[in-house]
């Protein structure tokens, strides 16, 4: 079966979307993406592609996982998340076993909140608040965006301490991914989000920020902005 899967994606290989896909996702000397290798596959392909194959030996699925292609590992991540209710502990310990080709922001974002995110909703989240204390910028992420899947069920307390965690982050895609978070806080009940805002907001990277009251209406955005509240 997994030479079948892999005959599928080389037929849809891209080489002109491939290009565009290294400059967009930062491949280049120095960037946060460098090395990594595209085919230039669109997602809707290879989510068709994860439901075809999504009987794929674990051990195939890990064969993903490690691959340079970028698309392979996605693939790889969508069928652990297609999988994940059948057997939870063993996707789970695939998952974070291979944190280390999760490695790019997409790659994140399909699968934290669906994987880790899920698998501890009611467990210690302990191994959460190691991952936003980490240097590797993805591990942060996946802490932070693990959290969605606590505020999707109205639990917002892990999502606001590791927020604080990473208030001084560095890197721009945390600014993101913490103001993403607090957005989807605010979308659930605005009273909590603002409660946090309140207490933090002048300290915040100005890009956390403008995510976290992207909602917001205009006179309340503009008065965070402007340090009035």
């Amino acid at each position: 079966m997994f030479k079948y899967l892999i005959n599928d994606l080389e037929k849809l290989r891209n080489s002109e979307k491939a290009i565009n896909y290294q400059r967009f996702f930062k491949t280049g000397k120095g960037e946060y993406g460098e090395g990594d290798i595209f085919y230039g596959i669109v997602v809707p392909e290879l989510r068709k592609i994860s439901k075809k194959y999504k009987s794929l030996e674990l051990n195939d699925v890990e064969k993903l996982l490690k691959n340079e292609v970028h698309e392979f590992r996605m693939i790889g991540l969508f069928i652990l998340s297609l999988r994940f209710k059948s057997n939870e502990k063993e996707i789970y310990d695939c998952y974070m076993n291979n944190l280390v080709r999760i490695n790019n922001w997409d790659l994140v974002d399909v699968s934290a909140p669906n994987i880790p995110g899920v698998y501890l909703l009611d467990k210690d989240k302990k191994i959460l608040y190691s991952l936003a204390k980490s240097k590797n910028l993805w591990e942060r992420r996946i802490a932070m965006l693990s959290c969605f899947a606590f505020i999707r069920i109205n639990q917002y307390e892990d999502a606001l301490k590791i927020s604080k965690i990473l208030l001084k982050d560095e890197h721009d895609l945390m600014h993101k991914a913490v103001g993403w978070m607090l957005r989807e806080v605010g979308k659930r009940n605005l009273n909590v989000e603002e409660d946090f805002l309140k207490k933090h907001y002048k300290n915040m990277p100005r890009t956390m920020l403008r995510y976290a009251i992207e909602k917001f209406d205009e006179n309340k955005r503009q008065r965070y902005l402007k340090g009035e509240i």
